[in-house]
């Protein structure tokens, strides 16, 4: 059985090196022109996306908004289920200009994680919120699924406050998110999920993936408050929206991971905690968060 780590191993050597091809010649072609990133022919060229429909009653749906969305347009089939692991590396290609590496990578991994055949199989999107597979505990926009385990409907009280913590601002006066702002509201998270989930883990791996997730609303979405409270609240892909990477070959996971390593390493749950107690500030009650979640479940 030796085999099949050192087949993992050289698997992800390969990509990395491709990846590392990618992000070379991301340096040594044009960008992608504003209003052309998404390639012609495909869905959301110029701006143009197809019908938005929200999920109706027996669709599958899961902890993640971009998934969600591109379902919610029909990207991806729009009852979220029986999804080729191959159609969704060339969808997410197509709809927010990730690297065809990050796009092989990351379904690769799903795949593993469901012990299903990459090449193969098909998934349906609940089938991602396998807990602390890529779905983990505090998350930004879903309550701990110890609290809620239907992770498909997003947490619109945590949305409005990571929103509404924008501190930036583009030359034209639109509110961003920072990484600055991504780091409190994820210390915040982190903190307050261990605080009033019985039940909260978040390994090493599962906090990479949260700061993952919170870059993905920094490099594809840019930031951009306006956008996001679309994309998040309701999971669906703005008029005129199209991804903010303007390099040719896509968001590599080097360069993503640039941004990821930066709100990882501004997470400090210890400061929060003294933070708030000399604020005079109190823990989160578990009880009232776990009445919180049973009206809303």
């Amino acid at each position: 059985m030796v085999l099949e780590p050192l087949g993992k191993l050289f698997n992800t050597a390969a990509v990395l090196s491709w990846d590392a091809s990618l992000t070379l010649t991301n340096t040594l072609r044009w960008n992608r022109k504003v209003g052309q990133v998404t390639p012609a022919g495909c869905p959301g060229a110029g701006g143009k996306w197809p019908e938005f429909i929200p999920p109706k009653e027996g669709d599958s749906r899961c902890s993640c908004p971009a998934l969600n969305a591109m379902a919610n347009h029909g990207i991806l089939p729009r009852d979220g289920k029986n999804i080729k692991f191959t159609e969704m590396n060339q969808k997410i290609r197509e709809t927010y200009n990730f690297a065809a590496s990050f796009c092989y990578f990351v379904p690769n991994y799903a795949a593993t994680m469901l012990k299903k055949d990459y090449a193969n199989d098909t998934f349906d999107l609940v089938d991602l919120d396998l807990h602390n597979g890529i779905e983990h505990d505090a998350s930004l926009c879903r309550q701990d699924s110890a609290l809620v385990p239907d992770q498909s409907k997003p947490h619109a009280p945590f949305i409005r406050e990571l929103l509404d913590s924008a501190s930036g601002k583009d030359n034209d006066g639109n509110r961003l998110l920072t990484i600055e702002d991504l780091t409190k509201y994820s210390t915040k998270r982190r903190v307050e999920a261990r605080e009033t989930n019985p039940d909260f883990t978040l390994a090493k791996v599962h906090k990479t993936f949260g700061s993952s997730n919170s870059s993905t609303l920094l490099t594809i979405f840019g930031g951009r408050v306006d956008d996001l409270e679309t994309i998040l609240l309701e999971e669906r892909l703005p008029d005129g929206w199209e991804s903010r990477i303007l390099a040719p070959m896509g968001l590599t996971v080097i360069t993503f991971n640039l941004t990821v390593l930066r709100v990882e390493r501004g997470i400090d749950e210890e400061k929060f905690i003294a933070d708030r107690e000399a604020a005079g500030a109190t823990p989160k009650d578990p009880a009232e968060t776990a009445a919180a979640a049973e009206t809303l479940s």
